[in-house]
């Protein structure tokens, strides 16, 4: 791969930040998707989704609350109508609910809980609650305001193991227009630009359905084409993006990523983090990432692991790494953001990597929110105390959220629960 030049700018222009309560301190292991920011009303609010289930919108130049609400339960997810200045949040807990709100004031205009749809929790824990892991908004080819969304639930009895999943249309005032069930586990969802294709990206198939990336058609729901990576075991897709008529898809089956064209026809793949030995050690970590525009794209990795145990001495020299290809699939950049990223955030070629920690190294230098041209890799840096786990950014603006963190090794407790909001421009 190719390196970037040493380029990194170390604080951003400016930086303001507002106290979000308490929160567990997160562990040296990463913890599950626990908050989310997103920006609304054309950039004026930014918006954040809390663990408690608070939602609260503030002035994106001041930070002033314009108003706070309470989601049914946790919440976790955070997207936008801009045409019906509706504010959409997603949750994970008991009802599993998705819940849309006036932009302006906050009232709820709508719910749906996906338990309905799913099922309810078999056991009071995280992993087993109903859980709503994307939500997309966009127009489809027809011009009609569109929210998409995927929910799961978990379930585990003995050696039998089970995914429950909806994915969702619903039109801005609750109706569900269509759904698309499957017992497998969706996790990141993609309206092309045109509205014309919904991709939908699998990263566990245990059941009847066994392909890893499904494309519907965003009016009706009904199935376009589907492609998996023909690999063996249960692990398929981490991500989707669409750019024109291609979609970039990291792949967990054999940790590659892939440019694929109309039907599924693959244009290229490369070598991301696939299985390597060193000093003994078979060692491989997760495309989790990708986003393409303009006929670049840019996959990042996460965690080392090994195919033999659950430590491991070595690192894998591919993990936590974000690394650029151009529309042939030849190296542009690549470069660390050394921490997990939990979910990227891209607006048209700068991407955002909010880095948490990594869990075999901890090293509190790896808490950091990175910028990145997709077309020079050229990036800035803003390092926090905690880590930083969500992130948005619109218009040369990025709001993040700090959590904090406690490894095992020290217990020494770092950061705060906080949102961030830092310009480039």
């Amino acid at each position: 791969m190719v390196e970037t030049a040493d380029t990194e700018r170390e604080n951003a222009l400016e930086c303001r930040s507002v106290p979000l309560g308490d929160i567990e301190p997160a562990r040296s292991r990463h913890m599950w998707t626990r908050s989310a920011v997103g920006f609304a009303a054309a950039g004026d609010l930014v918006v954040t989704a809390e663990w408690d289930g608070t939602v609260t919108a503030r002035d994106a130049d001041s930070l002033e609350t314009r108003w706070s609400t309470a989601q049914p339960d946790h919440a976790v997810g955070i997207a936008s109508l801009p045409e019906s200045d509706t504010i959409v949040v997603a949750g994970r807990g008991r009802t599993g609910t998705i819940a849309a709100y006036d932009a302006e004031t906050g009232d709820r205009q709508w719910r749906h809980d996906t338990a309905d749809d799913v099922g309810e929790a078999i056991k009071d824990t995280v992993f087993y609650l109903p859980y709503v892991v994307a939500c997309e908004t966009g127009t489809d080819a027809n011009g009609n305001e569109r929210v998409y969304a995927a929910a799961r639930r978990y379930e585990r009895d003995g050696e039998n193991r089970r995914w429950h999943s909806t994915v969702y249309a619903f039109d801005p005032d609750g109706a569900i227009r269509w759904t698309y069930e499957t017992d497998a586990s969706p996790i990141a969802l993609d309206l092309d630009a045109d509205g014309e294709r919904l991709a939908v990206g699998y990263n566990r198939c245990l059941g009847d359905h066994d392909t890893g990336l499904v494309v519907l058609d965003p009016e009706s729901g009904d199935l376009e084409w589907t492609w998996d990576p023909g690999t063996e075991g249960d692990r398929r897709v981490g991500d989707v993006s669409f750019d024109g008529d291609a979609i970039a898809v990291s792949s967990h089956g054999d940790k590659r990523g892939y440019l694929l064209g109309p039907g599924g026809a693959e244009r290229w793949r490369v070598d991301l983090a696939v299985e390597t030995e060193i000093d003994g050690e078979r060692l491989y970590a997760y495309p989790n990432h990708a986003y393409a525009d303009d006929g670049r794209v840019a996959f990042v990795t996460g965690n080392t692991y090994a195919i033999e145990s659950r430590e491991t001495e070595h690192r894998h020299p591919n993990e936590h790494r974000v690394a650029a290809f151009d529309a042939d699939g030849d190296p542009l950049w690549d470069d660390d953001v050394r921490g997990f990223v939990h979910g990227l955030a891209a607006d048209g070629g700068r991407l955002v990597a909010p880095c948490a920690q990594n869990f075999r190294v901890r090293d509190p230098s790896t808490h950091t929110v990175r910028w990145f041209d997709l077309e020079s890799g050229v990036s800035a840096t803003e390092h926090l105390d905690g880590i930083a786990t969500a992130a948005a950014v619109e218009d040369g603006t990025v709001a993040a959220i700090e959590e904090p963190v406690a490894y095992h090794d020290d217990g020494e407790t770092r950061g705060e629960y906080a949102l961030r909001v830092s310009s480039l421009e």
